[in-house]
């Protein structure tokens, strides 16, 4: 029996967007769509990807994500193809509970324009097009 965690993603590992084969080729499965708790900002790296950082300041909001169940020995391979500057970090979830996910470093936000607004990819994506 091949042993799995939970992983949070808010990007594009998310399902039909650019990297969401890297889950896929593991093994990954999807579980759930769900939102963090109201903690986290978000920014866009060159309108590539976006970069989330847990807050402790009050300035947080709640991001959507979509939450995979990965195993474990697939949890590297699907890091090292991360874009520099994002990590696997503890994930808290608006009903309390955590789970690993990707969570940006904070050097990766400067100079990058805030997207928290949009509380997620997705909505800041479609806006974009809109644009």
């Amino acid at each position: 029996m091949t042993e799995t965690t939970q992983l949070a993603v808010n990007g594009t590992l998310m399902r039909g967007l650019e990297l969401n084969d890297n889950l896929v080729e593991v093994g990954a499965t999807f579980l759930r769509e769900d939102t963090t708790a109201a903690v986290y900002r978000l920014w866009t790296i060159d309108d590539r990807h976006p970069a989330m950082i847990r807050t402790t300041d009050g300035t947080g909001t709640s991001v959507h994500l979509e939450v995979w169940d990965i195993p474990l020995v697939g949890l590297a391979s699907v890091l090292a193809k991360e874009p520099a500057g994002l990590t696997i970090g503890k994930v808290l979830l608006a009903d309390g509970s955590e789970v690993l996910g990707v969570v940006g470093e904070p050097f990766l936000v400067e100079g990058q324009r805030e997207i928290t607004e949009f509380a997620g990819w997705r909505a800041y994506a479609a806006a974009a097009e809109e644009r």
